[in-house]
């Protein structure tokens, strides 16, 4: 059974950082492209970012410079760093991982996460 399971968020002043992680289990890791999206009230589900098998990582324009994601496929766990967060990062983030890379690029990886709540208010 494949298990995605987020952790990290919380409630963070503007400017401040947190950081999420997603535990995997019951998939081969390090043959899964590994990625994050959120999801804000009343708005669709955005890709945020993502990182494959080999590493290479691409953001959405509004967090490149802020969120940095990264994996250890020794320990089965993917990371997004967020920094300098905004208001409009206020989301539910997901993690979500599949063995082909174009399902992760339209957003249809196969398996997801169950999420986590990030708030950014003062």
């Amino acid at each position: 059974q494949v298990q995605l399971v987020e952790s990290g968020g919380g409630l963070v002043q503007p400017g401040g950082s947190l950081r999420l992680s997603c535990a995997a289990s019951g998939i081969i890791f390090n043959a899964n492209h590994m990625g994050w999206y959120r999801q804000a009230p009343g708005k669709e589900r955005e890709f945020v970012a993502r990182i494959n098998t080999g590493g290479v990582t691409n953001y959405r324009d509004s967090v490149k410079g802020r969120f940095t994601i990264s994996r250890d496929n020794a320990k089965n766990t993917l990371y997004l760093q967020m920094s300098s967060l905004k208001f409009e990062d206020t989301a539910v983030y997901y993690c979500a991982a599949d063995p082909i890379v174009f399902k992760m690029m339209t957003m249809r990886p196969s398996y997801w996460g169950q999420g986590t709540q990030v708030t950014v208010s003062s």
